[in-house]
């Protein structure tokens, strides 16, 4: 298990190990006016790794996922994307390094003005060029990969919330990309669904074998989904590790984190009680 006491860092990795980090984040320093968001954080995603970073709402998660991918600037600290140091690139630079990119927004972001495989082949159209029979097919192939084979002709609004989440996910994997964001997931869908999209995560790291980064405040997703997973709390990583890590673990924030969310589980009124097995399960 890694929990330091500075709470905001997290061991790197050794250079002889057989995986190396594709994204290192440095001491991530983000404010909004006098809100502080990202407080110092350290995180480090091995090549092939899916790390689950977990939370309560208004934790920065989403925020530090977005500094991933170069959508927003921190105030100050490192983000090095496979060997790049993402605060020096120009546009044309991040441009670039962003096609290696594949992301699932919170709500889907599909165009609604769009068919369904037109949604899954913009990238295709627009980075690569692609038309014809050639873009039908690979898009076709995409959504299959999902699970959702003969929707292309549909628009979003005639499809299930679900149905929406795999057309993202096809959507993300159509460049084949080396890195996948995933931006609470399975939020707003219901118990059912929400597993299936978990299994699917699951399935297409695989097939694609991309590194990930799965952004939840759903312990049971976290787990399902997550080779390694960062606990956030307050803009700051409490704990890096396993399941079975938080289950033991003392620190406070990780013990109020899953007694809250599990209440009626742990029969707990409040604060952070024993930390009951069964929500792990």
């Amino acid at each position: 298990m890694t929990e330091r006491p500075d709470r905001g860092a997290t061991e790197r990795p050794d250079r002889d190990t057989a995986a190396e980090p594709v994204i290192e984040v440095r001491d991530l320093w983000k404010s909004f006016g006098d809100q502080e968001v990202l407080r110092g954080v350290n995180l480090f995603v091995l090549d092939g790794e899916t790390l689950v970073v977990l939370g309560p709402s208004g934790c920065g998660k989403s925020v530090l996922l977005k500094h991933v991918i170069g959508l927003m600037k921190p105030d100050r600290g490192s983000i090095v994307v496979e060997g790049r140091e993402l605060t020096k690139l120009d546009a044309h630079e991040l441009k670039d390094l962003r096609m290696r990119f594949g992301m699932v927004f919170q709500g889907a972001a599909l165009f609604d003005s769009m068919t369904v495989g037109e949604n899954v082949g913009l990238p295709l159209k627009e980075h690569r060029g692609m038309k014809g029979d050639e873009l039908a097919d690979l898009t076709e192939t995409k959504l299959r990969m999902v699970g959702l084979a003969g929707v292309s002709h549909l628009r979003p609004s005639e499809i299930s919330g679900g149905m929406k989440k795999r057309v993202a996910l096809a959507r993300a994997i159509a460049l084949d990309p080396d890195i996948i964001l995933y931006d609470e997931p399975t939020t707003g869908l219901d118990p059912i669904m929400a597993e299936q999209i978990n299994e699917l995560i699951r399935t297409l790291q695989r097939k694609v074998n991309a590194t990930s980064i799965v952004v939840t405040h759903d312990l049971h997703s976290a787990k399902f989904t997550g080779d390694k997973i960062a606990l956030m709390h307050n803009g700051r990583i409490e704990l890096v590790g396993t399941m079975d890590d938080l289950r033991h673990s003392d620190n406070e924030a990780v013990r109020t984190f899953i007694a809250r969310g599990h209440a009626p589980a742990l029969g707990s009124k409040g604060g952070a009680g024993p930390i009951d097995p069964e929500v792990f399960e």
